[in-house]
């Protein structure tokens, strides 16, 4: 059997095709929901093009939904796409060689997924190109984009996404890829994940209780890496 290549652009776009299925799902959700609070074909597919992160426009509709200040919509987008800034600068030290308008194009365009896929890829030790990580994020981008649009042109017929199981697409997406990032981890330090990963739950259970649930996860994130880079690799 021919060993899956992380070299070209083509093989970028097929690395991105599970993530592509769950996308058609949460991205008409998303397009459903934007339509029901008044915005147009044009205005949800103009948002994903710009916004591109499906819980901040979730937000976003929601609070349209209740007038609320754009002033408030803003900061509370910039809160929940903070840890994309994590995201980035992890992904930035992989590609140093690279020059900057490529990491830039990269980090524009990565995503919680998108991340998983590449740092899995990463995990395992395999010769990843920026022109295979274009197509990943390049496929998803336009997969995110065509879902919500066609979401908005079916919120006609559909006023409730909940009630095809739409809302839960992402919830899906999310456990396949955390699967697949421990179980990598694991086989490489079972001791180091785990003390990472009970790191990363009791900070977010105490963060919780005191700041909103952005901070407690950009916060609790920023300690696990800490646990993470502290502890060696050797068990």
């Amino acid at each position: 059997m021919t060993e899956k290549g992380y070299e070209t652009f083509r093989e970028g776009f097929y690395a991105c095709l599970p993530t592509v299925l769950g996308y058609a799902g949460i991205g008409i959700a998303a397009g459903v929901v934007g339509k029901s609070v008044g915005l147009s074909v044009f205005q949800v597919g103009l948002m994903s093009i710009l916004v591109y992160a499906g819980s901040a426009q979730f937000i976003i509709c929601g609070m349209l939904a209740i007038q609320a200040p754009v002033s408030a919509i803003i900061l509370t987008t910039f809160l929940v796409n903070l840890r994309h800034f994590l995201m980035s600068m992890s992904v930035a030290s992989y590609f140093s060689e690279e020059p900057l308008v490529t990491n830039v194009g990269i980090g524009s365009l990565l995503t919680d997924e998108s991340y998983g896929v590449l740092m899995t890829a990463i995990a395992n030790d395999h010769k990843i190109s920026s022109v295979w990580t274009h197509g990943l994020n390049i496929t998803a981008y336009l997969a995110w984009i065509g879902s919500t649009v066609v979401g908005a042109m079916l919120g006609n017929w559909i006023p409730d996404p909940n009630m095809l199981g739409l809302d839960f697409a992402l919830v899906a997406m999310f456990a396949g890829l955390f699967v697949l990032q421990v179980d990598t981890a694991i086989k490489k330090s079972m001791k180091k994940t785990m003390i990472v990963l009970i790191s990363v739950c009791i900070s977010l259970y105490v963060l919780m209780r005191f700041v909103s649930p952005e901070v407690a996860v950009l916060v609790a994130t920023l300690i696990g890496c800490g646990v993470g880079v502290t502890i060696p690799d050797a068990e």
